[in-house]
């Protein structure tokens, strides 16, 4: 992610006459960078902020709402990141045997971070999928030292706005991670419900604030899982979740702002 500095000093280098190899050796931007913002210029820039961990002033409002949200609950999940070297590295572990979410998380990651692109590794039982960054901490502030349930979890007001205004995407991000969709013989009638388990209060506070947002019923089913039993909740749910196995398509997203 460039800042709004480095844009205009580009600019500035362009209408002076000189090539796009000839920036990239000057500001040590890649040469694919600079050509694209000779061709196509950037819609989301950011200004230096010195108090920002990253040195940038971001603006969060033209975040994509659908991607973000739904990596948002897949961080708050099975998502973590981690100091490597003098980069922020983003990890989100799924179970290897469904593709089409490890595909998905994919396309989260590349839309809230337009000219990068996530990559995989293999683990024990799992796929990783991650990609550097030093504005990871920035975008999700609920990251801190120890495990998440040891620690108080909260939105900030302008991550709260997208969750309200992508709130099947943060569900869906919420159940991929640390959700499953099972069916159940009740009594010799085959009936699907839904569970989320998580060891944090506030994780599952947030899920449920979620699912009240859509009208959908829950109830907790142990200390530390919430589950969603009652036919026309489960049936709303696979309007847009369904199984795991089942790839979920990306709703009409709204261009982001210029």
């Amino acid at each position: 992610m460039r800042n709004l500095d480095e844009f205009d000093h580009v600019q500035s280098l362009i209408a002076s006459g000189m090539n796009d190899c000839a920036i990239a050796r000057e500001t040590g931007i890649p040469r694919t960078t600079i050509r694209g913002w000779r061709l196509h210029p950037p819609t989301r820039l950011v200004k230096h902020d010195p108090s920002s961990s990253c040195g940038v002033l971001h603006d969060f409002t033209s975040l994509p709402a659908a991607p973000y949200a739904y990596l948002l609950g897949l961080y708050l999940g099975d998502g973590c990141i981690s100091r490597s070297r003098q980069v922020w590295r983003l990890r989100i572990a799924l179970d290897e045997k469904y593709p089409a979410i490890i595909t998905r998380c994919r396309e989260a990651i590349d839309a809230v971070m337009p000219g990068q692109h996530a990559a995989t590794v293999q683990k024990k039982g799992c796929i990783e999928v991650y990609l550097y960054s030093k504005h990871w901490p920035c975008l999700f502030p609920q990251h801190g030292p120890g495990r998440k349930h040891d620690r108080r979890i909260a939105l900030e007001a302008w991550q709260q706005e997208f969750v309200d205004r992508a709130t099947e995407e943060f569900v869906v991000g919420l159940i991929h991670s640390d959700g499953c969709r099972v069916v159940a013989n009740d009594r010799g009638v085959m009936s699907v419900r839904y569970h989320f388990t998580n060891v944090s209060v506030d994780i599952l506070g947030l899920f449920t604030r979620a699912l009240d947002r859509l009208a959908i019923r829950w109830r907790r089913s142990t200390q530390r899982t919430v589950s969603i039993y009652r036919k026309v909740d489960t049936a709303r749910l696979d309007e847009f979740i369904g199984p795991k196995s089942r790839p979920v398509p990306w709703p009409c997203i709204e261009p982001r702002a210029s």
